[in-house]
């Protein structure tokens, strides 16, 4: 019975697996011939693309592709919860002066809120502008169930560590990443006074770090194949047809984010950091491409951490307390635009009018809510979730936008991955951390990898 499972998997799959077989020879090939990583996967995601919307139209199965994309995602998840634990304490543990961490803190968390902020009143301007849901029935759902937003204390309480391994096991970064933390101001606070006892902890850390690293080399060989699939799985259970009725909401969404992309993050990178965009926008192109394919900040982690450190030249002490926490809080995407677009949205759909003071509390609620869903599983569904109940606005919304909300969280993810990226140079910028000179120097990719 099993054998003649498999058997039919493979007879309603060989098309896709085929088809999907020549593009990944393609791109060993390509990288072979020393094509750029980036230049893979931009091919990748094009490839992707048509082969996926190729499969939709031609109703093909696709289960097959799907358990490749399934595969990379994995791999990077099997790396995130050992790489976050390792990383903080490593770089909390050479910075021997406490106050300069707690400085590196606040800065860190202003500049996320500041631009979550900036990305709520962007996606408002934008909604405002365009009006989507004019005119779209107010239908919801029969098998619609509002997600249960969690209170205040129940959010605190499940973002503390009560069983680090426990956690570990369950994925849960924050409450590692708290616990790291203990860890990495415990081994400083002894180190003060007796550097002799920590020092072997020390030299295991930092041992770790160079070890990781190359387990994460091993593992961003297989992204271009990674990115193939998961593009191609999402054009093939999508097509185009999903998109037609909510058209309006998808252009918004993605106009308010690049938006947000080129003048937010563009700004900050031209006039705070002083960088020219356009080179800062070609080193950081793998973490924006990783991240709009895998949706997940938390599996961008190990990219942007080689982009912040190795292309973009800033310190690793720096990068490796930014990075973890960005991915586990900054959601300018997911926590600022995306709900103030779905706020705009679904009063339009249900005739409500906003007030100026709802407009006013949208931004306040979403920089709020960006805080109180850090860790929490789909922080946009609960970001978007408590915003409306704020505003008074029917929870019913969500239900309408969910059938496209996977095709817009590749750009959300994609702009919170970013703005991980560009706090990691602001603050490395303002720290005396970031190594200019060795920016504008460099030509070369540095995220070269060799083929699999």
């Amino acid at each position: 019975m099993v054998e003649n499972n498999l058997l039919n998997d493979l007879q309603t799959n060989w098309i896709s697996l085929l088809v999907s077989a020549v593009i990944i020879a393609l791109l060993i090939f390509l990288g072979k011939k020393r094509v750029s990583f980036g230049n893979r996967v931009l091919i990748a995601m094009g490839l992707g693309l048509i082969a996926g919307i190729s499969f939709n139209k031609l109703e093909l199965q696709f289960q097959g592709v799907s358990t490749i994309g399934s595969i990379y995602i994995n791999l990077i998840r099997m790396i995130v919860i050992p790489l976050v634990f390792v990383l903080v304490i490593n770089s909390i543990i050479s910075i021997t002066n406490l106050a300069f961490l707690r400085k590196i803190g606040v800065k860190t968390i202003a500049w996320f809120l500041g631009t979550t902020g900036v990305g709520a009143i962007i996606g408002l301007l934008v909604a405002t502008l365009f009006n989507p849901g004019s005119g779209i029935p107010a239908e919801t759902p029969e098998d619609f169930k509002a997600r249960e937003v969690p209170t205040f204390f129940q959010v605190i309480l499940d973002q503390l560590p009560s069983n680090p391994v426990a956690d570990a096991a369950g994925g849960k970064v924050v409450p590692i990443l708290i616990f790291a933390l203990f860890l990495a101001i415990a081994i400083v606070k002894v180190g003060s006074k007796k550097p002799e006892a920590v020092e072997p902890v020390r030299a295991l850390f930092a041992s770790l770090t160079e070890v990781l690293h190359q387990v994460v080399k091993f593992v961003l060989r297989f992204t271009p194949y990674g990115v193939y699939a998961l593009i191609a799985v999402m054009g093939a259970k999508y097509g185009w047809e999903t998109l037609e009725p909510l058209a309006m909401l998808i252009l918004v969404s993605y106009i308010a984010l690049i938006l947000h992309f080129v003048f937010v993050f563009g700004g900050l990178v031209t006039f705070v950091a002083k960088v020219n965009p356009l080179k800062f926008l070609k080193k950081a192109y793998p973490t924006i491409a990783v991240a709009f394919t895998t949706r997940s900040s938390y599996a961008t982690l190990p990219v942007n951490l080689e982009v912040i450190t190795k292309r973009l030249r800033v310190s690793p002490r720096i990068a490796s307390f930014v990075a973890p926490l960005g991915a586990s809080m900054n959601f300018n995407g997911c926590g600022g635009v995306w709900p103030a677009v779905v706020a705009v949205f679904v009063a339009n759909v249900f005739g409500i009018e906003l007030s100026l003071t709802q407009y006013i509390l949208i931004v306040l609620v979403s920089v709020i809510s960006s805080v109180g869903v850090a860790g929490v599983p789909g922080p946009a569904s609960i970001a978007t979730t408590v915003v409306l109940t704020a505003v008074g606005l029917p929870l019913e919304g969500i239900a309408i936008v969910a059938a496209v909300e996977s095709i817009i969280d590749m750009g959300r993810t994609a702009v919170n991955a970013t703005g991980t990226t560009v706090t990691s140079l602001l603050v490395a910028n303002a720290e005396g951390e970031f190594d200019r000179e060795a920016f504008d120097r460099d030509e070369e990719d540095q995220l070269e990898l060799s083929p699999v």
